[in-house]
């Protein structure tokens, strides 16, 4: 497994994930082992319904594995409950989602502000706030409202806001899906420069080849099975 000198951020032994459904019992992920270093970038690539989100959603602490061990900084996540997952997050994990998940009763600086003060910084977080939206090139519109902005616009506003809390690890869901071409490039280029100027982990999932290859690690989720993947 390639590693770089840096501390391990996430470190996931022996994933496995079932469901229940209607015709009985689904394995989403088997046997899934992962170190993320510290500002390193692993893509996971995969079909849609390869189980991409699923094992996002285990490594952040968002789901519960059905058996294994996922180590998120120096914690085992298995020893938490849901509000100590949630505090553990706070102000050190980003989100990026593919449909942005912006309020839309906040400005884009409101929406930002909202995750620096989650993040447990409420002093500070307009300076932070505005900072970032210069930043991802919106400190022209920072009193717009998420539906007053291009979907371009809208993923910087998110980006910002991921951003802002200097997080060590950012999680990343399909940023780039609900974009045009030509945008979703401008994108991947911010939010690597990002990555790279605060030094951040960055995991993300995708099934853009031409994004994954913009990270270090690439790996491939295929039936449940996880594998490094370099081509």
């Amino acid at each position: 497994m390639p590693t770089t000198n840096n501390k391990p951020v996430i470190t996931a032994s022996h994933l496995h994930k079932e469901v229940t459904g209607p015709g009985g019992i689904l394995t989403i992920l088997r046997d899934v082992n992962l170190q993320v270093n510290a500002g390193s970038s692993t893509a996971i690539l995969g079909a849609s319904g390869s189980g991409k989100t699923t094992l996002l959603g285990l490594l952040a602490g968002l789901d519960t594995p059905t058996t294994g061990k996922i180590q998120l900084f120096d914690s085992d996540l298995s020893t938490l409950d849901e509000d100590g997952r949630a505090a553990l997050r706070a102000g050190r994990v980003g989100f990026v989602f593919q449909s942005f998940q912006l309020l839309p009763g906040l400005t884009a600086l409101e929406n930002v502000m909202l995750g620096v003060e989650l993040g447990g910084d409420i002093t500070t977080s307009r300076v932070r706030a505005l900072e970032t939206l210069q930043q991802v090139g919106l400190g022209e519109r920072i009193d717009h409202y998420p539906d007053q902005l291009s979907g371009g616009e809208q993923q910087r506003v998110a980006i910002a806001r991921a951003f802002a809390t200097h997080p060590e690890i950012l999680f990343a869901d399909e940023p780039t899906g609900n974009l045009d071409q030509d945008t979703g490039r401008q994108i991947i280029d911010l939010m690597f420069s990002l990555q790279e100027a605060h030094n951040t982990a960055l995991v993300l999932v995708t099934h853009d080849v031409e994004l994954a290859e913009h990270c270090g690690d690439r790996m491939l989720l295929d039936q449940g099975i996880l594998e490094y993947h370099d081509a």
